[in-house]
């Protein structure tokens, strides 16, 4: 993944340094021919690195204008939303305009930790899911909602899993009663991995449905409900009327919108029009193994102002990841 966003970065591959040799003094009546003067390779990283030369200056706001708009245009065909193309150039700029750079300061990872910088302050921190568990009152109520056809219910059923690795009892509710194939869907998943499912026939109510899920927990006082729900957009308002009566008889504790890094600025758009409507607390982003630029699971999360809490990068029950900005970076960069 990232692998688009990494090429035009020109990231992630190592240089061997050439060994170094003795060159020997012209013999005699012969005359030294100039060596050909080095090809610089093209891209923002070059243009700023160039300007690091092996003495102690300052680089100014002028020095770096023209790369950082090159770096603009890179992180865009990416598919990282303006705004945030736009915070990340900011942050980059302020760390390095009219900071001192030593004698033979590597121009490499002058430029490269600038990078590094400010794309983990765009991301943000994450928010620790299982450390919320354990210090909130049980049952800790999730709702997962989001657009139709991104992966929800498979993600609750990954996260369903991923909770139990944890040591944590999980009851999953089959709130999406109306997509054909759902509720047995869910079931299927929570029968493979010994989770208890509550579920009522196709078309019930879901309120209902989550009602029971949220009784049955307590009852055996359970640590968390995943409440799985039709998918939707924003601007159907029998859905999105739906929705709330869903959050005003389940009261979740947390409401995490799921959408995938495949659809790319549209996943942004979605993601902030939908926080518009309903008021969500974290971001699950999908297929971001499938993902060829990256752009959307840097943008998503500094879009909305909402953490991005699990990235899905893969098909198995494993391959749903507790987000932390390393998960991302080190992917960018190449990092071991």
């Amino acid at each position: 993944m990232f692998e688009g966003l990494k090429n035009k970065l020109g990231l992630g591959k190592k240089k061997t340094p050439a060994p170094e040799t003795e060159v020997p003094a012209p013999a005699a009546h012969t005359i030294a021919k100039p060596e050909p003067e080095e090809k610089k390779a093209p891209g923002f990283l070059n243009k700023i690195k160039t300007l690091v030369v092996e003495h102690e200056f300052v680089l100014s706001e002028k020095d770096i204008e023209e790369s950082l708009f090159e770096l603009q245009m890179v992180l865009l065909e990416s598919d990282v939303a303006y705004p945030v193309a736009e915070a990340i150039t900011e942050h980059m700029k302020k760390e390095l305009v009219g900071t001192h750079r030593k004698l033979r300061e590597s121009a490499d990872d002058v430029v490269t930790d600038a990078l590094r910088h400010a794309i983990e302050k765009v991301l943000g921190e994450g928010f620790d899911l299982v450390s919320y568990i354990k210090n909130h009152e049980k049952p800790v109520k999730i709702l997962f909602t989001g657009v139709n056809g991104t992966g929800k219910t498979t993600s609750v059923a990954k996260i369903a899993h991923y909770l139990q690795s944890q040591g944590l009892s999980v009851v999953v509710g089959a709130g999406d009663t109306f997509r054909a194939g759902a509720i047995e869907q869910i079931r299927v998943h929570c029968e493979r991995l010994g989770i208890k499912l509550i579920a009522h026939q196709e078309g019930a109510d879901p309120s209902a449905v989550l009602y029971d899920t949220v009784e049955y927990a307590k009852a055996h006082k359970t640590d968390v409900v995943l409440a799985d729900s039709a998918g939707r957009f924003h601007n159907r308002v029998n859905l999105m009327n739906q929705l709330e009566k869903i959050k005003r008889v389940m009261k979740p504790d947390l409401v995490f919108y799921v959408d995938e890094a495949v659809a790319g600025n549209d996943a942004v758009i979605r993601a902030e029009e939908f926080e518009k409507t309903v008021s969500t607390d974290g971001v699950i982003l999908t297929k971001v193994d499938m993902d060829p630029k990256g752009g959307a699971a840097i943008s998503i999360a500094y879009t909305i102002g909402k953490p991005l809490v699990f990235l899905g990068v893969g098909q198995g029950y494993d391959d749903m990841k507790p987000f932390t900005p390393s998960l991302i970076i080190d992917e960018i960069f190449g990092d071991d």
